[in-house]
């Protein structure tokens, strides 16, 4: 059969099992074995099923991924987060803005922390929502700035999105990690600058509101989370931390914090540890960091490492369907074909990447990050390698974008996260949470673009 016409049958096939609500490894799995067979007929079956898919999973790089995770849910389950949420509120009491700002900035070092843009944007959903609630903050904006702040470790290292990358890619992981310092910094300034703004307009419309009082009295019947009670039960959450957290508790917080943070850049950056190791001392340190606070019991065990499986099983699953899809992708010569329809703007690479950084943008609206970024290299890095595209600064790139995408519909992960946990619609928090995606991809995506040093810089520095 014409290979154009199996590519063409593939996609729409494709789109009609992502639309159907199927789990995106099985669609990956089937789209590109019905490829193969299309294309080299059932012959092609033994390979598929024999040793390769193992080989895929069974790679040392991977093992990044459960270790990272499970320091992680060390960390979660110790209840550091919450700690460290307090620590912010008593420091920014009785500046409204600066909690917002101090939200996403500890939604970063969460980030880098644990590397899980679910669990962080969860934790702070639980935490952070009914503070920002009693000191101003609308729900849909509350609801956002929880969910940005979550999906900064989409960039902010570990990141499993670079270790995927890396491991498709076969760059080191390590210099993907130091890459991206500076564009997910980056991105939490753009997204502290879009919360002060939408946090001023919600002031400014709120003290409009106060002059006519029948405007502020609709306003309230139609926003359910402006209800008088949602205001007191934070108040009395807020009231049963202060009674609860003792001084030398948050000292011993703050040292735990630094000492995870200074051993994951520390010793990545320095040389000292490769990132397995680091994911692993990391691991040990959130261990002894939940037996210093108290929280060691069966229960600790058994949701940390429960969560880790269900988390690796996951990604794992996803890289052998995956793996088999880039198989269809590559005999079907498909990024030739692309590379061929793209000559026109070729000579102009930033007219290339930013058509990438478009499709990409959609991609994470509507699958998971992992997924995306399986699926989607084998057919992008011969356009990249064509281009001259240094392969770390697209890597960090399509980092940068997966963050952005945890924000965006229909598949906004870190959104779905915060409104599970906080009650607030995911509707209102998307309204909210596609200004601060919109913005950073304009900012964020085009700095980079003009100015690539910002993802090669520290990683050339490199000892």
């Amino acid at each position: 059969m014409d290979s154009l016409l199996v590519i063409a049958i593939i996609i729409v096939m494709l789109i009609m099992l992502l639309v159907s609500g199927l789990y995106i490894h099985s669609v990956l799995l089937a789209s590109g074995i019905i490829g193969l067979i299309l294309l080299e007929g059932f012959g092609i079956l033994p390979g598929l099923i024999g040793k390769e898919p193992f080989n895929r999973v069974a790679s040392y790089t991977l093992t990044t991924i459960p270790l990272f995770v499970l320091m992680a849910q060390f960390i979660l389950q110790s209840g550091l987060v919450q700690d460290i949420f307090y620590m912010v509120h008593k420091v920014s009491k009785g500046k409204n803005s600066l909690l917002g700002v101090l939200t996403l900035f500890i939604g970063g070092m969460l980030g880098a922390v644990s590397g899980s843009g679910t669990a962080t944007s969860a934790s702070l959903g639980q935490v952070a929502i009914p503070e920002l609630r009693r000191h101003g903050y609308s729900a849909p904006l509350a609801g956002a700035i929880a969910a940005a702040g979550g999906s900064l470790s989409g960039i902010i290292p570990p990141s499993i999105i670079l270790i995927l990358y890396g491991v498709a890619t076969e760059t080191p992981v390590g210099k993907l990690f130091i890459g991206a310092f500076i564009p997910g910094i980056l991105t939490m300034v753009v997204f502290i600058f879009v919360m002060l703004v939408l946090f001023q307009m919600e002031r400014k419309k709120r003290s409009i509101a106060a002059v006519n009082p029948v405007s502020m009295q609709m306003e309230s019947s139609i926003n359910p989370y402006q209800d008088k009670n949602d205001i007191e039960t934070a108040a009395t959450v807020s009231e049963h931390k202060q009674e609860t957290i003792s001084a030398l508790r948050l000292v011993t917080v703050s040292i735990i914090g630094v000492l995870i943070m200074a051993v994951i850049f520390g010793g990545i950056y320095s040389g000292l540890f490769t990132p397995t190791e680091a994911g692993a001392v990391g691991s040990l340190v959130g261990l002894i960091a939940a037996l210093i606070l108290g929280k060691v019991n069966v229960q600790f065990f058994k949701s940390s490492l429960t969560e880790t499986v269900k988390l690796t099983g996951m990604v794992m699953i996803i890289m052998i369907g995956a793996q088999i899809f880039g198989k269809f992708v590559s005999l079907s010569l498909l990024p030739r074909k692309l590379i061929v329809m793209l000559e026109p703007i070729m000579d102009s690479p930033a007219l290339v990447l930013i058509a990438i950084s478009v499709v990409l943008f959609i991609m994470f609206m509507f699958v998971e990050g992992a997924a995306v970024i399986l699926m989607s290299i084998p057919v992008l890095l011969p356009i990249i390698t064509e281009l001259q595209v240094d392969i770390l600064w697209f890597g960090v790139f399509v980092a940068v974008i997966c963050t952005i995408g945890l924000l965006t519909p229909p598949v906004g992960l870190s959104v779905y996260a915060v409104a599970g946990v906080s009650g607030i619609g995911s509707g209102p928090i998307f309204k909210v949470g596609m200004i601060f995606a919109i913005v950073a991809m304009i900012i964020v995506c085009g700095l980079m673009i003009v100015f690539p040093q910002l993802a090669t810089w520290l990683p050339n520095s490199m000892s």
